[in-house]
């Protein structure tokens, strides 16, 4: 440690990240899909909804950098404006189900009278497969991005709401906290101050996880045609609509498949990370 810090910050930088790989690539995967996704007004060749039917199914060019689709519009602008909206998505998704998750399971974690109708309750939700249960919340509500994100939050919150009720009755237990009642502090106090910061770390690699599910799930769902209706880009729709030109114009599915992909690859690497930085038994390299 004395010779990395003689050395300077780079060496400690450097012993950092190869410690630390799985995280420093999901920052750079995400960075870079976030950074297309802001810059789309700038880096988009053409506007993403202008139809050129007479350039329809160009390949690849200097012109077009992603080629076209059956409508002649330009697949690099579509989808660079359909990340930002994916991405829209799932960041609305996550601070939902971040904080109706983290209270229900800070509730049914501390106040015991109301854990078991409140997770059953949540194993209600749990009980139907994930992308199924979005399905019919979409269908019933119509599609749009606020009802995709209401239908995601739907599907993540119980899952989010275990998550910290299993961390509050681990720290709920621990010497500080009954410390804390003997010198007269309030509950609410215990709960906010003392409990709520040590659960933390197992809620930010959960909400990681609910962003990469999020992102996908709501392609699935505009892959369907229940996301985002149209003429509003969104990856998912990108791909369907060049589903019946795969032979002839692969591109129009390539594109924006491998947007999604290094997406939700970097925030599962993120996930992946913080988790073993979260991990004290990881972080002392135990097996």
């Amino acid at each position: 440690m004395t010779e990395l810090a003689d050395d300077g910050g780079a060496p400690r930088f450097a012993n950092w990240a190869g410690r630390n790989w799985a995280l420093v690539l999901g920052l750079v995967m995400v960075g870079s899909i976030v950074a297309l996704a802001l810059l789309a007004e700038i880096i988009s060749p053409a506007s993403p909804t202008r139809m050129r039917m007479a350039q329809a199914l160009l390949p690849p060019s200097g012109a077009h950098w992603f080629g076209t689709d059956n409508l002649g519009r330009d697949v690099a602008s579509r989808v660079f404006y359909g990340t930002r909206i994916s991405l829209f998505i799932g960041i609305a998704t996550v601070l939902l189900t971040g904080i109706a998750g983290t209270l229900l399971g800070l509730v049914a974690g501390y106040v015991r009278t109301l854990d078991g109708v409140l997770m059953r309750i949540m194993d209600g939700f749990m009980a139907f497969p994930a992308l199924m249960l979005a399905v019919a919340i979409t269908a019933t509500l119509g599609p749009s991005s606020i009802n995709a994100v209401v239908a995601l939050a739907a599907v993540y919150i119980p899952r989010t709401a275990r998550v910290v009720r299993a961390s509050t009755l681990v720290v709920s237990q621990l010497d500080y906290v009954e410390s804390a009642r003997v010198l007269g502090c309030s509950e609410s106090r215990i709960l906010w101050r003392h409990i709520l910061p040590n659960c933390l770390g197992p809620l930010i690699v959960q909400l990681t996880f609910v962003f990469a599910y999020a992102v996908l799930s709501e392609a699935a769902l505009s892959f369907l045609g229940m996301g985002t209706p149209p003429p509003t880009p969104t990856l998912g729709a990108v791909i369907a609509e060049g589903r019946d030109y795969v032979r002839e114009a692969p591109w129009i599915c390539l594109f924006p498949g491998l947007a999604l992909l290094i997406c939700v690859l970097g925030l599962n690497l993120m996930g992946d990370g913080l988790r073993d930085r979260f991990d004290p038994r990881r972080a002392a390299g135990e097996p």
